[in-house]
């Protein structure tokens, strides 16, 4: 399929194979859509073809068509406009908070700007839920939380089940907080995150120790109900892992590093 911007250049996008599933359909072409302006294919201020031309390129209905533009502007990735059609936003008008929308950003980015960007989000609003959890926490969330410190002890040989402890672990943290606006911005981008192996990255058993060690100290401030010193050791030690597991940037190739 052609998109044409406005100044007049033909854009390539490639259509997948979309399977005869009417009630799959409108987000199987936003998908494909979201990945196009996400990734550049489609620059800001291209138009996008007719809902009939849409329809041709993917075997869809208009109505399905016209439904995929409506969730594609709800995304902030177009805004739709009479006479004209569906134009193109720039990046900063994207809902990185959308989840098909943060895929494809994090699927296309390659100098880690979201992932850093995505660890300074975090960075914010942990340390913040932290030191909210000193305060608000229960005597059973505190009993909670310390169970789940030790159940990651028990795992430091088993880096692939430390994980997932440790995701309860700091989730556990932040319902202690009664901060639920918060918790959710954090699970939501931090879920999405996570499905990025460059953001995983492939921790050892020398790694998750040096995490546990970190995790003790965010332990000890909560127990001794100190909410800047939780808030400082969640931030150090957000900052410190994502420091240990962040992948080099790529070397340039001979031709870049000529220039």
């Amino acid at each position: 399929m052609s998109v044409s911007p406005r100044s007049g250049v033909e854009i390539k996008l490639e259509v997948p194979s979309i399977p005869r599933r009417p009630a799959r359909l409108a987000q199987l072409v936003v998908e494909s859509l979201v990945d196009g302006i996400v990734s550049g294919a489609i620059t800001p201020r291209a138009v996008l073809p007719s809902e009939t031309a849409l329809a041709q390129t993917f075997a869809v209905s208009r109505i399905t068509v016209r439904e995929a533009v409506k969730l594609l502007e709800a995304k902030g990735l177009v805004a739709v406009r009479h006479g004209v059609g569906a134009v193109v936003s720039s990046d900063t008008e994207w809902n990185l908070l959308d989840t098909d929308v943060l895929a494809a950003a994090m699927r296309h980015d390659e100098n880690l700007t979201i992932l850093d960007e995505l660890i300074g989000v975090r960075i914010s609003l942990e340390s913040d839920l932290a030191a909210l959890a000193a305060v608000n926490a229960t005597d059973d969330d505190l009993a909670e939380i310390e169970g789940l410190f030790h159940r990651l002890e028990s795992q430091v040989r088993a880096p692939e089940d430390f994980i997932r402890s440790d995701v309860e672990f700091h989730d556990r943290i932040m319902a202690a907080s009664r901060n639920r606006l918060a918790r959710s911005i954090v699970s939501t981008v931090h879920s999405k995150a996570r499905t990025s192996e460059r953001y995983r990255g492939h921790p050892g058993v020398a790694d998750v120790t040096v995490t546990n060690g970190e995790h003790a100290r965010v332990l000890e401030r909560l127990l001794a109900r100190d909410p800047d010193g939780a808030s400082a050791a969640m931030a150090d030690h957000i900052r410190s892992a994502w420091s240990r597991r962040r992948p080099a940037p790529a070397a340039p190739s001979p031709t870049e590093s000529a220039e």
